[in-house]
């Protein structure tokens, strides 16, 4: 794979100019973006996959969802349907895609929709009868024909996108100059351990504007693995299976191996749809560890009950009350 991305180097410029070209209409007005009177913002990042939007969508929702009548919209990556599809009671992750799902089972008091046209998933959601004050827009930043009216963009701590070139050698879906459209720019993933020199290194590296603020976070899991029945304390874990189907599974493999706990890993692509002989596989296993998002999409195999398990996590953020303050600012 890294072979082939090396030759195809000479489509780098190509797909630069055309993204970049792109974005100049949307900034001079030739192509039209539109704007709304309530709040909308978005969470996204210039990079393909893996810098934690799932988890910031989660963060705003604990953040807000007390104070405003909150609404998640997202593409509903790899599901099963299409069109503009509101979650109920009915929904799992092949009607409205895995993440949305999430969404859905741990927080019942919020609107949660999908809609690869988010113009009209909006003007959907302002149809219902309970209509959301705020509407976070998952991985929309290159969604141009939305006008969010705040954008927090994220970039992960071990492939800053300063360090990275467009597709299809590099990961950058467009060039590095999106970024100043953000308000807030979130350094994922961070090592705990961070220092302030690494911090002002990356500070500088970035190059932002006046009216930007930039923010570190990093991941923080939870004591127990939990399943729909029972949670058990991670320190106590037997050797087990781990099962990924994420961008990138590092940061949780280093984690469970510094916990010096023993388990083989299987790794699978990011939105992985599992099959009959994967499921076949983990019945033979013992126990089975999990991420939540591949856990939405595994736990309605009967034959894994009792031994299916997923480890939480939330993201953590420096200077949390000035990130909380800018946010909070914008939707009052």
């Amino acid at each position: 794979m890294k072979f082939i991305r090396i030759i195809l180097f000479p489509i780098v410029p190509i797909y630069y100019l055309i993204t970049w070209f792109r974005n100049w209409l949307f900034d001079v007005g030739l192509k039209t973006s539109k704007s709304y009177d309530f709040p909308v913002i978005c969470v996204g990042n210039l990079s393909t996959g893996g810098t934690g939007k799932t988890p910031m969508i989660e963060y705003l929702i604990r953040l807000l969802k007390d104070e405003k009548e909150l609404a998640t919209l997202s593409r509903g990556y790899k599901r099963k349907t299409e069109g503009f599809v509101l979650a109920d009671e009915r929904a799992t992750a092949d009607t409205i895609g895995d993440e949305p799902f999430q969404f859905h089972r741990k927080f019942n008091d919020v609107i949660v929709a999908v809609d690869a046209n988010r113009q009209n998933g909006i003007e959907q959601l302002r149809t219902l009868d309970v209509k959301p004050d705020v509407v976070l827009l998952d991985d929309a930043y290159q969604h141009r024909k939305v006008e969010a009216g705040f954008n927090v963009l994220l970039t992960a701590y071990n492939n800053l996108y300063y360090k990275d070139i467009v597709l299809p050698t590099g990961n950058l879906r467009e060039p590095r100059s999106g970024a100043n459209r953000a308000d807030l720019i979130v350094v994922t993933k961070c090592d705990k351990g961070i220092t302030a020199l690494e911090k002002q290194e990356i500070t500088s590296r970035l190059k932002l504007s006046r009216n930007q603020q930039l923010f570190f976070s990093y991941i923080d899991y939870a004591p127990q693995v939990k399943s729909e029945f029972e949670a058990l304390e991670l320190s106590a874990l037997p050797k087990f299976t781990l099962v990924t189907g994420i961008a990138n599974a590092k940061p949780l493999v280093d984690f469970l191996t510094e916990k010096e706990l023993e388990f083989d890993h299987l790794e699978f692509n990011d939105h992985y749809d599992f099959k009959a002989s994967d499921i076949n596989n983990l019945e033979s296993k013992g126990l089975v560890i999990t991420t939540e998002k591949d856990y939405v999409r595994l736990k309605d195999y009967k034959s894994l009950n009792g031994k299916l398990y997923y480890l939480p996590i939330e993201i953590k953020i420096d200077r949390s009350a000035q990130f909380n303050a800018a946010v909070q600012q914008f939707i009052n």
